[in-house]
C-alpha cells in the first residue's frame, strides 16, 4: 500500500530516507533521522551558499526531490556565492547551522555529508564543486580531509 497514494511522492520519500539512512551509518551522525537531516541540511545550505547560483542549480538537480526542496528552502541568490575564503569560514557557517541540535561538530558533519555526496553525485560534478571551495574543504570531496 502506498504511503501517500501518489507514486512520485512515495519514491521521493523513499529516496530521501535512503540518503538519511546512509548518513546515519556514519558513527558521528548515528541512526537518528532528525540528527542526520540537520547535519545534511547544515552542510548542504553552506555548500549551496558558497557555490555560484548556476552551480547550486546543477548540484540540486541531482538531489532527491524532497532534499532538493530542503536545499532551496530560504535561499536568496543575491550576493552569492558567499565569500568563505578559508576552511574555518566554511566550518564556522556549518557549526552555526548545527547550534540548535546536539549533534556532530561541523568537521564531522562535513565529512559525513560529503561522503554521501561522493556516493550519489557524479564524479565530474564533485570535481567541479571542489574547485570552488577552500582547499581543506575541497579535500572532503576526495574523502581525504586534510586536518
Amino acid at each position: 500500500m502506498s504511503a501517500t497514494g501518489f507514486e512520485t511522492f512515495d519514491r521521493a520519500v523513499q529516496k530521501s530516507n535512503e540518503w538519511l539512512n546512509e548518513l546515519g551509518q556514519d558513527d558521528n551522525i548515528g541512526p537518528d533521522h532528525q540528527r542526520a537531516y540537520h547535519a545534511l541540511r547544515a552542510v548542504l545550505w553552506t555548500l549551496r551558499d558558497r557555490l555560484t547560483v548556476e552551480e547550486a542549480f546543477h548540484l540540486s538537480s541531482q538531489l532527491p526531490l524532497l532534499l532538493r526542496g530542503m536545499f532551496w528552502d530560504g535561499y536568496r541568490p543575491a550576493d552569492k556565492p558567499e565569500k568563505m575564503k578559508t576552511p574555518e569560514d566554511f566550518l564556522n557557517k556549518v557549526q552555526e547551522r548545527l547550534e540548535q541540535m546536539n549533534g556532530p561538530n561541523a568537521d564531522q558533519a562535513v565529512s559525513a555529508v560529503f561522503g554521501i555526496l561522493r556516493h550519489h553525485i557524479p564524479e565530474g560534478t564533485m570535481a567541479h564543486i571542489s574547485q570552488m571551495l577552500p582547499q581543506r574543504i575541497a579535500s572532503y570531496v576526495s574523502g581525504d580531509p586534510a586536518r
